[in-house]
């Protein structure tokens, strides 16, 4: 077993890039869960099985001067992408990659679990590890709380490594820091037939475009410019023969939005525009609305906590101040906030040397240096140094 810094680290790269070969979409992850529970298991950290494929690890448990319970996160799902970075270590699994970093995070979290054992005796707290399944929309957290993975626990602290941020640059606002988000499918209903005919059709291609626009009107004329919101379609399906007027089309989209009464707001006008649009080209709209996460918001005194540590760590000018709040993506960390006391950080990836590309872009690639220096922040917020 590893026993210094630097080779604890290596090992974590090397796990990380073994992880990003072999990626495993949401609630699929059981090679991913025993690879955890195996190195685990070799550290002699006790660990149970937590809402199937995700872990939880144990601390200082067995300490009785102690009363405050801390912890600390990493998801490991992969997503529904066909890489294109042609690294050394690029996914083996064919539409399916690490594109968000998932990977990193899993490997950082398994770093700290080797250094804090190695530490045990030093640690002032106990300490939970949560290696959480099915961040990516499928409600790992909520469900990893419904298995007893906050039972006990006083606080908890994540982080996502972000490329829009240069490297080693640290973004933890009090309150709001990520967006809640939201998905939505319309489908319109219209009367095929012969392309040559529109007059004998009511063309559901037309009235999908006309809906695309109109859904526009929403954030730039429906909503008070002080509010931030964002609605997006992302896909319209109308498979048909270039002679055809299909029967239906359907759209598919998200939205972003900062809290729970601008999301009702938003899905509110979502189908009202969509059904009258739709009407006014004698179609018809059926809307479903999928509600997905709530905003991330971190608790002040915890979001300070952070910043100092980091800021102690790597020095004062170590913060992403500049960077505007809330980012406009979301995060199922939003459950564990809405439970506990806890923090948030985006920790900026963007080292000018191809790491650059966003989160779920076929050619992202996590920058294996934030690994050090995640594991030295996990280490200070239960008060150890790295090391």
């Amino acid at each position: 077993m590893s026993t210094t810094w630097q080779s604890i680290i290596d090992s974590a790269i090397n796990t990380r890039r073994f992880l990003h070969q072999h990626p495993e979409l949401s609630w699929r992850e059981n090679n991913t869960a025993e690879v955890i529970r195996n190195q685990l298991t070799k550290l002699g950290i006790q660990w149970r099985e937590c809402a199937n494929t995700g872990t939880l690890a144990y601390l200082n448990f067995e300490s009785t001067t102690t009363s405050k319970t801390i912890a600390l996160r990493g998801d490991i799902d992969a997503l529904p992408i066909d890489e294109a970075t042609n690294l050394n270590w690029q996914s083996k699994t064919s539409g399916c990659m690490h594109a968000c970093g998932h990977d990193g995070h899993c490997a950082t979290l398994l770093a700290s679990a080797h250094w804090l054992k190695l530490n045990e005796h030093k640690l002032n707290c106990r300490v939970v590890l949560i290696f959480q399944p099915a961040e990516e929309g499928g409600h790992g957290a909520r469900e990893m709380i419904n298995d007893g993975a906050l039972e006990g626990v006083d606080e908890i602290f994540g982080w996502h490594n972000w490329p829009a941020i240069p490297f080693g640059q640290l973004l933890c606002p009090d309150g709001i820091v990520m967006c809640g988000n939201g998905t939505f499918e319309i489908t319109i209903k219209g009367t095929g037939g012969h392309a040559s005919q529109p007059e004998l059709c009511q063309d559901p291609v037309l009235a999908a475009s006309a809906v695309t626009l109109a859904l526009q009107q929403i954030v730039s004329r429906r909503i008070a410019p002080q509010q931030t919101a964002v609605v997006s379609v992302t896909s319209i399906e109308a498979q048909s023969g270039a002679t055809v007027i299909p029967q239906q089309a359907v759209l598919s989209g998200c939205i972003r939005v900062p809290d729970e009464t601008i999301k009702a707001q938003v899905n509110e006008l979502i189908k009202e525009i969509s059904e009258q649009t739709a009407a006014s080209y004698g179609t018809r709209a059926e809307v479903k609305i999928f509600p997905r996460y709530q905003a991330t918001i971190n608790h002040p005194q915890q979001a300070s906590t952070v910043r100092s540590n980091w800021q102690t760590l790597f020095g004062q000018d170590s913060l992403a101040s500049s960077i505007a709040t809330p980012i406009m993506a979301s995060e199922d960390f939003s459950y564990y906030l809405s439970e506990i006391p806890g923090a948030f950080a985006l920790i900026g990836a963007d080292d000018g040397e191809g790491h650059k590309a966003p989160c779920h872009n076929p050619e992202y690639d996590f920058n294996d240096k934030l690994i050090e220096k995640v594991c030295h922040l996990y280490a200070s917020l239960v008060g150890i140094n790295g090391r």
